[in-house]
C-alpha cells in the first residue's frame, strides 16, 4: 500500500510536473505571441511612415519637376524670341544687303556705260590727233619733235651768251639789293637803341658794423652761419684779412639776392639764433618774390604790353635773376622786343607781334631747372597754357631756327635775338659754361630718391645734399654720397676734384602752453 501510494505520488507529480510544463509552454506561447504582435504593429506603423514619407518625397519631386519645367519652358520661350528677334534682324540686314548690292550693280552698270563712252572719245580724240598730225607733217616736211628741237637749237645759238649775262645781272642785283637793305635796316636800328650791357657777378658783399656781429653770424660752433647756409643755399665766406665784410658766394643770383637780403635784416635787428634765421630767409623769400613780380610788370609797361597773364609776368620776372652767358636774360628780352619793334617798322611788317614775340622767346629760361627739356619748347607750352597769340608763338619759336619760318615776323625776331646777344661785351662765354656745370651738379643730386635740397658752393667744388631721414638711413648717407660722386665722375668733365657733403637732420617739435 505503501508502494502504491508512492507510485501514485508519483504520477500525481508527474502529472502536476506535466500540467506545470504545459501551462508554462501555453504562457510563453502567449507571451511570445504578443512580443510578435507588437513588433508587427510596429513594422507596420514604420512602413505607414515610409510610405508617407515617400509620398511627401514623391509630392515634392513632381512639385519641383513641374517648376523646372515651367522655367524650362520660360527660357524656351525667351530663346525663341531671341532667336525670332535676331533672325528678324538678320533678315532685315539681308534685305538691306540686297538693296545696297542691287544699287551697286546699277551703280556699276552706270560707271561701265560711262567707261565704254569715254573710252569712244578717247578713241576719237587719238584719230583725230594722228589726223592732224599727219596733215601738219604733210605741209611741213618734218615731224613733230624735229621741229620743236630744231627751234631750241637755234634759240640757244643765238641768245647764249646774252642769257647767260642776263641771269648773273639779276642774281647779283638782288643779293647787293637784300645785302643793302638789311644793313639799311640794322644801321636805322642800332643808334635809336642804348642800353648798359649786363654783367653778372657770383659774389654778393656787406659790410657789417662791427667785428661783433661777426662772431654773431658765426653762432656757438658755427651753428648760425651752418643754418644760414642750408636755408639759403649759398656759402658765407668771412676771414681775418676783411674783418669788417662778409662776402655772400653762390652761382644763383636768387639764392644770393634772398641771402643778402635775410643777412641785412638779421645785421639790422642783432638777434641772429636759428629760429630769428628762418624768419629773415622767410621774408627774405617773400621780398624777392615781390620783387620779381615788379620786375615783369615794370618789364612789360616799358614795352607798353598791359595785357599779358599775371603768370606770365612772374615768369618774366623771374628773368631778372637769370644769365645767358653772363648777360641778364630780362633785360635781353627787352632789348629784343625793341629791337623787333624797330626792325618791323623799318620792314612794314605787325610791329605789335614783333615786339611781344621778341619779349617772350625766352619765356621758357624762367623755369628750365624746374622743367625737362629745352628753354624753347617749354616757351612754346607756356605761351600756349595761358592762350598768347598764335602768331606771336609762329614768331617767336624759330630763334633758334629749330621750326620753320612760318611768319614773316619769324625772321624779325631772329635778326633781333641776334643783334642782342652778338653786341660787344653783351656775353661771355666761359661763365656760362662754369654756370651750366654748377647747376648740372645740383640737377644730378636732385634725381636720387630721398634728396629735399642741394646746394652747390665753394665755386662748385662742394655740393650739399640734405635728405629726408624719415626715407634715409644714417647708414645710407655714405652709400648715397659714393652713388652720387660716382654719377658727378661718369656724367662731367671738371679740373680737381668735388667734394660731396650728405647731411641728414632730424628736427623735434614741441609747444609749452
Amino acid at each position: 500500500m505503501t508502494i502504491t501510494y508512492t507510485i501514485s505520488n508519483i504520477i500525481l507529480y508527474f502529472v502536476i510536473f506535466l500540467i506545470g510544463v504545459i501551462i508554462g509552454i501555453l504562457i510563453r506561447y502567449l507571451f511570445v505571441r504578443a512580443k510578435a504582435t507588437s513588433v508587427e504593429q510596429k513594422l507596420k506603423e514604420r512602413i505607414e511612415e515610409l510610405k508617407r514619407k515617400e509620398q511627401e518625397l514623391l509630392l515634392e519631386a513632381e512639385k519641383k519637376a513641374i517648376e523646372i519645367l515651367e522655367s524650362a519652358k520660360k527660357e524656351k520661350e525667351e530663346i525663341l524670341r531671341d532667336l525670332k528677334i535676331r533672325e528678324e534682324r538678320i533678315t532685315r540686314r539681308e534685305e538691306f544687303l540686297e538693296n545696297k548690292e542691287k544699287e551697286l550693280e546699277e551703280e556699276r552698270e552706270k560707271y561701265k556705260n560711262l567707261f565704254q563712252e569715254l573710252e569712244k572719245k578717247e578713241e576719237e580724240i587719238k584719230n583725230l590727233k594722228e589726223e592732224y598730225q599727219k596733215k601738219l607733217e604733210e605741209l611741213a616736211e618734218i615731224n613733230k619733235e624735229k621741229a620743236l628741237e630744231i627751234l631750241i637749237e637755234q634759240i640757244e645759238k643765238e641768245n647764249e651768251i646774252l642769257l647767260i649775262k642776263r641771269i648773273n645781272k639779276l642774281l647779283n642785283n638782288n643779293k647787293e639789293e637784300i645785302e643793302k637793305k638789311a644793313q639799311e635796316i640794322i644801321l636805322s636800328v642800332l643808334p635809336k637803341y642804348s642800353r648798359s650791357v649786363a654783367n653778372e657777378f657770383n659774389m654778393t658783399i656787406i659790410t657789417l658794423p662791427s667785428e661783433e656781429m661777426k662772431g654773431r653770424i658765426i653762432g656757438k660752433e658755427g651753428r648760425n652761419i651752418r643754418y644760414f647756409e642750408k636755408l639759403t643755399g649759398v656759402q658765407l665766406i668771412i676771414d681775418n684779412e676783411t674783418p669788417d665784410i662778409v662776402t655772400i658766394s653762390s652761382f644763383d643770383p636768387v639764392r644770393r639776392e634772398i641771402a643778402r637780403v635775410a643777412l641785412e635784416k638779421l645785421i639790422k635787428d642783432g638777434r641772429i639764433q636759428p629760429a630769428t634765421i628762418e624768419e629773415a630767409v622767410l621774408y627774405a623769400k617773400e621780398h624777392i618774390e615781390e620783387e620779381i613780380k615788379k620786375a615783369g610788370k615794370e618789364a612789360a609797361e616799358e614795352l607798353n604790353i598791359f595785357d599779358l597773364p599775371e603768370d606770365i609776368i612772374k615768369l618774366m620776372g623771374r628773368l631778372k635773376y637769370r644769365y645767358s652767358y653772363g648777360q641778364n636774360v630780362l633785360q635781353h628780352s627787352i632789348e629784343v622786343a625793341i629791337f623787333s619793334r624797330m626792325i618791323a617798322e623799318e620792314l612794314n611788317l605787325d610791329k605789335e607781334t614783333a615786339k611781344r614775340a621778341g619779349f617772350l622767346h625766352d619765356i621758357g629760361k624762367s623755369v628750365t631747372h624746374e622743367i625737362e627739356g629745352s628753354h624753347l619748347e617749354i616757351g612754346i607750352k607756356i605761351l600756349q597754357k595761358y592762350n598768347i597769340d598764335e602768331k606771336v608763338i609762329l614768331a617767336m619759336r624759330s630763334h633758334h631756327e629749330t621750326y620753320p619760318f612760318a611768319v614773316p615776323e619769324a625772321y624779325v625776331v631772329l635778326a633781333a635775338d641776334a643783334i642782342s646777344s652778338q653786341r660787344p661785351g653783351a656775353r661771355s662765354e666761359a661763365l656760362e659754361a662754369y654756370l651750366q656745370r654748377v647747376e648740372n651738379l645740383e640737377k644730378i643730386a636732385y634725381s636720387f630718391k630721398g634728396v629735399e635740397k642741394v646746394y652747390a658752393i665753394s665755386g662748385g667744388r662742394e655740393l650739399w645734399v640734405f635728405v629726408r631721414p624719415e626715407e634715409i638711413s644714417d647708414l645710407e648717407i655714405y652709400k648715397l654720397a659714393k652713388e652720387i660722386a660716382k654719377k658727378i665722375e661718369e656724367t662731367i668733365n671738371f679740373p680737381g676734384e668735388i667734394k660731396v657733403v650728405v647731411i641728414r637732420e632730424n628736427r623735434a617739435f614741441e609747444y609749452a602752453r
